[in-house]
């Protein structure tokens, strides 16, 4: 796996992905985000919004939109407005927007998938990942269920770190606990790895950048390199690629003032 980056504010950039930010729900983390967006020392050439930057699903249930999610707009926006080539490319929680790829606001770009090349010539295909869960495939009604229910386990998880913060232990995520630890979970996750890798393997790219499954990671896949965004919900992770072309992981490392933050908007 490729080394982790901890500080993007002391380095340069040529390209950023971001997944999964789920503005509109509670769980998302949009100090944090915010701090990622705004702390590089120069513009950013390409920026690619990986789906499910907003989360249309909670929306429709409840209407949650706090200061900090506006913020997250307005930065995009005026990193767009700034000469940031702004590629969307919607997912499944705002798949009400795929109406509308192939149209600009704001100049950011609505696509089903995009191809990027690297500054050392490598192309990359980069799509959401949606289109290859089966749950989502075989039921609408099943995908939004599996929403709720990370929803409540995400309100269990920050019931048990309020108690955690108490006794002075860091943060610590149930969710990613269990995604990493149940059979079933794994099991999906590596199928999931393999079906997009061979989409990849098919388009005859050299690899992939998505998101969707809330897992971060750069990997290789036979002869395809696989690269998950992850999420700003759980684990505030980017994919970034350097001036030379070569990609890392990004993960923040986002203290409890920036947790308490989000509960308490």
């Amino acid at each position: 796996m490729d080394p982790v980056i901890q500080h993007p504010s002391t380095q340069r950039f040529r390209s950023v992905w971001i997944s999964d930010l789920c503005l509109g729900s509670r769980g998302c983390q949009a100090h944090t985000l915010l701090r990622f967006l705004r702390g590089f020392e120069c513009e950013y050439e390409y920026l690619y919004l990986v789906g499910d930057i907003f989360d249309i699903w909670q929306l429709k249930r409840r209407i949650y939109w706090p200061r900090s999610h506006n913020d997250v707009l307005r930065t995009l926006l005026g990193k767009a407005k700034h000469g940031t080539k702004i590629l969307y490319v919607p997912g499944n929680h705002d798949e009400y927007l795929k109406d509308f790829c192939g149209h600009e606001f704001g100049n950011i770009k609505i696509c089903r998938q995009a191809i990027h090349q690297t500054n050392d010539g490598k192309r990359f295909l980069v799509l959401h990942g949606d289109q290859f869960d089966a749950a989502v495939l075989s039921s609408r009604l099943v995908g939004q269920l599996g929403s709720c229910a990370y929803e409540a386990l995400l309100g269990t998880n920050m019931l048990v770190n309020q108690v955690r913060r108490r006794l002075g232990y860091p943060y610590w995520s149930l969710a990613g606990f269990l995604k990493h630890k149940v059979k079933n979970a794994v099991k999906f996750i590596s199928r999931y790895e393999e079906v997009v890798a061979h989409e990849a393997s098919r388009r005859g790219v050299d690899g992939v950048v998505c998101g969707h499954i809330h897992r971060a990671e750069i990997t290789r896949n036979s002869d395809i390199r696989y690269h998950n965004c992850g999420d700003w919900v759980e684990s505030c992770t980017a994919i970034i690629e350097h001036r030379d072309g070569s990609i890392d992981l990004y993960r923040n490392k986002a203290d409890a003032r920036d947790k308490a933050l989000e509960q308490a908007a």
